[in-house]
């Protein structure tokens, strides 16, 4: 989740043409189109299986203050507590952030290929095990804890999550599970205008199904098999109903960024940031907030950036800001963050494949979307669709996308196209056999239902 700094003051939001022309700035020329990669991560004791929690000698912070005195990341600070990481000024890295349950996520930096993208997550997974192995901690790339309950994960202090847990258990049974017990790999792609935004995220939303099956892999619950092949995917259709799922009023006539602002402006808002403070509003309306009618800040107006702020905490399938954010997959180990980037890459950054995608998509009903939503937490490639199923429907998007990243021809020193990040992903469905296939096969193999092994095996 996005982490807030203090800056200068940003303009108030008077109207909702404001609203409207923030997200209209983030439209790019082609040649200014980047791909911005983010991974979750499990932080776990090596010896004792045990979640990290924020505080002690070998805890998220010490974490953190060694990944600043090793690696020359630098601290941003909410109170006197470290709650992200920052590369200096004008140096490479993106931001490192911790989830609520002190998940260890990398938000990369904007990058131009897919090549990018890799030398990124490798180097920052360099960084991670170097200065874990010193603290006995590990890390793990699944979408769901495996193994801990609720109350043994450990909680961060970051203000806007305390305002969360309140109200999380208020509009959904399964809100703080996905707050503090799933991780997920995201991509973040552009935009040229308001008719590209649209067509990108139509076929993103009408695909992501596809990805959440593809990328499967969390088939465990306290040490037990719990009947689904993405539980994490699962948790967020039981999370909040008014700011989670497929947005169907985005496949109807008018759609663009008014349509998308009326959305937003109608989903409750969580908290204003003030003077390094978060205000609880949670239930509130942005609305009012724009007439200062907020019973908790009478005749206080919003600025542009609460505006933002507001967009990141709408949590749909796929997220519009002044980018599309895709957010349907679990996390996964080196070689699946990058096929996440590679698939969507390939998807929406070549207008022949885009095209072709469009066409796989434009006759599936509001309906059939919504089915292939409910079904894949469960089934994964399997999930049956019209006459065939996701396994066909996977591999039909995956020849498009590869089609897409040919087209790009972006070659690196080895002489190879993007791809050769595609590649997993095409052997795994090819195979009909997602990560959560794998993991139950080896719970009832050679693990004999001991899920401890999950920690070794599927680490990075």
């Amino acid at each position: 989740m996005s982490t807030r700094q203090d800056g200068a003051k940003s303009p108030l939001a008077r109207n909702r043409a404001d609203l409207v022309g923030w997200i209209a700035a983030g439209e790019k020329p082609r040649d200014a189109w980047r791909i911005g990669t983010e991974h979750e991560k499990f932080v776990f004791y090596t010896e004792t299986l045990e979640p990290v929690p924020y505080a002690g000698p070998r805890g998220i912070r010490a974490l953190m203050e060694h990944m600043i005195l090793r690696y020359d990341w630098e601290p941003i600070l909410e109170g006197d507590n470290i709650i992200a990481l920052k590369r200096p000024d004008g140096d490479p890295g993106g931001t490192i952030s911790l989830e609520p349950g002190g998940q260890f996520e990398l938000s990369g930096a904007p990058v131009r290929t897919l090549h990018e993208t890799a030398d990124e997550t490798q180097g920052h997974l360099r960084e991670v095990l170097d200065v874990g192995e010193d603290l006995g901690i590990g890390f793990l790339g699944v979408g769901f804890s495996p193994k801990w309950t609720l109350d043994e994960v450990p909680r961060m202090p970051k203000e806007r999550y305390k305002v969360m847990t309140r109200y999380m258990p208020q509009v959904g049974k399964r809100g703080l599970d996905m707050m503090y017990r799933t991780a997920t790999i995201q991509v973040n792609l552009d935009f040229a205008d308001e008719a590209d935004m649209v067509k990108k995220l139509r076929v993103s939303l009408a695909l992501q199904p596809i990805a959440t099956a593809m990328f499967a892999s969390s088939p465990f619950t306290e040490g037990r098999v719990n009947g689904m092949k993405s539980l994490r995917s699962e948790v967020w259709r039981e999370t909040d109903p008014r700011r989670t799922g497929m947005l169907p009023f985005v496949f109807e006539d008018g759609m663009g960024y008014e349509r998308y602002v009326d959305y937003a402006l109608d989903v409750p808002m969580y908290f204003v940031y003030r003077g390094g403070r978060y205000i609880d509003v949670a239930g509130a309306s942005f609305r009012d907030f724009m007439q200062g009618k907020l019973a908790a800040m009478p005749g206080e107006l919003p600025t542009i950036d609460d505006w933002s702020d507001h967009l990141t905490t709408l949590f749909p399938e796929v997220r519009l800001k002044r980018f599309l954010e895709m957010r349907g997959a679990d996390g996964g180990r080196w070689t699946r963050i990058c096929a996440l980037s590679a698939f969507w890459v390939g998807l929406l950054y070549d207008d022949v494949a885009l095209d072709a995608a469009w066409d796989l998509v434009k006759t599936w009903t509001a309906e059939e979307r919504q089915a292939l939503r409910e079904a894949v937490p469960r089934t994964a490639l399997a999930a049956p669709f019209r006459d065939t199923n996701v396994q066909q429907l996977s591999l039909e998007a995956l020849r498009i996308s590869r089609l897409g990243l040919r087209n790009r021809r972006e070659i690196n020193a080895k002489s190879q196209d993007e791809t050769i990040y595609l590649a997993p992903l095409e052997r795994l469905v090819g195979s009909g056999r997602t990560v959560a296939d794998e993991l139950l096969e080896r719970f009832e193999g050679p693990w004999r239902g001991c899920i401890d092994h999950v920690f070794e095996e599927f680490a990075f």
